[in-house]
């Protein structure tokens, strides 16, 4: 197949198209290149050569002969969110819709969207594709509301698949700081210290970034009846932890790490994720547990001798590398990249 994939410059799609190339197909990679200076480590086979475009500006030519799209760029977390407020919407909402309407209009037939388990946000029990959702923060909502304009726009030639994607972890040459498995050990690793705020308590499913990849190319090469207008968890039942057992996790990885807890809860966001549909439908497993992607990330910061510079640069944080972008005047507003001036 030639495959489009939006956000192949980040956490994830740096990943993946290598491993859509590698499996044979052709790869069309699309980002507009907000985090190409956050490079780690050299841990790629290969990087696909990329077209510079926001995914808001795609036409129909950037689609042609396209035979499925992998949407994985948006504005990626809550921080993100609160810094630039309504552009979010714009972003992760409209922009995310504007890409599916593009593809079918070009005669792409397949869609798989990067949906996430937040849409999920606070739920008493287990939660399967079948819950109730109830989102909590901006990201969410916009993941939702994606979602349901997508089934809308399915059709006998148009087959848009929602993967809900757990807390990734683990280790990426373009690397996040910012989230929690990734965050904490290089806590760790830099600070020997992990200071937790809060009790620990609130439930997340976690699922490492190469677990993600093997689930998208699952959705790919699957039967479309399998997996039109459908959503799935992307995850393990055994990889639901508590914050408390993620933090423990990576203290039993890096010796010396002192661990402490606050005294309650701060954060209302708590869910408890199935998984059995993927699983059932798509023959996915997880290849990867917690303790497992910290000890990868433990060998990564060992081979290359992590330093706090750059855990805390903004090139690994997605909140600085924006508010650095805003600051310098290199993009406006609506996050648009502008003519900057020699």
């Amino acid at each position: 197949m030639k495959i489009l994939v939006t956000g192949t410059d980040g956490y994830l799609g740096c990943l993946l198209a290598p491993l859509l190339a590698a499996d044979g197909h052709e790869v069309v990679a699309v980002d507009t290149g907000f985090y190409r200076n956050g490079w780690l480590y050299n841990g790629l086979d290969s990087i696909p050569q990329t077209l510079s475009k926001d995914m808001r500006h795609l036409t129909e030519a950037d689609f042609e002969g396209v035979d499925a799209v992998v949407a994985m760029a948006e504005l990626s977390n809550d921080p993100v969110g609160d810094l630039v407020g309504p552009i979010t919407f714009d972003i992760n909402h409209k922009g995310s819709v504007h890409v599916a309407e593009t593809a079918k209009r070009a005669g792409v037939e397949r869609f798989v969207y990067m949906s996430s388990c937040s849409v999920y946000g606070v739920a008493d029990g287990e939660v399967d594709e079948t819950s109730a959702v109830n989102p909590q923060t901006a990201y969410g909502e916009c993941k939702h509301l994606t979602e349901l304009d997508l089934w809308k726009l399915a059709d006998d030639s148009f087959h848009p698949t929602a993967m809900r994607n757990a807390t990734a972890f683990g280790a990426s040459p373009r690397q996040r700081f910012d989230i929690v498995l990734n965050n904490l050990s290089g806590l760790a690793w830099v600070e020997k210290k992990i200071a937790m705020t809060s009790d620990g308590t609130p439930w997340r499913p976690m699922v490492h970034a190469l677990d993600i990849a093997k689930a998208i190319r699952l959705a790919l090469a699957a039967p479309v009846e399998k997996v039109h207008a459908e959503a799935f968890n992307v995850g393990s039942f055994a990889n639901n932890y508590t914050v408390r057992q993620i933090a423990e996790t990576v203290a039993d990885e890096f010796p010396g790490c002192d661990l402490s807890f606050g005294a309650s809860g701060q954060d209302n966001r708590s869910y408890k994720v199935r998984f059995d549909k993927i699983e059932e439908t798509l023959g996915f497993s997880c290849d990867w547990d917690l303790a497992r992607g910290a000890k990868q990330l433990h060998q990564v910061f060992e081979a290359i001798q992590l330093d706090a510079d750059t855990f805390y640069g903004r090139g690994h944080t997605r909140l600085k590398q924006i508010r650095w972008l805003l600051e310098t005047g290199q993009v406006d507003a609506q996050l648009f990249w502008k003519q900057v001036s020699a």
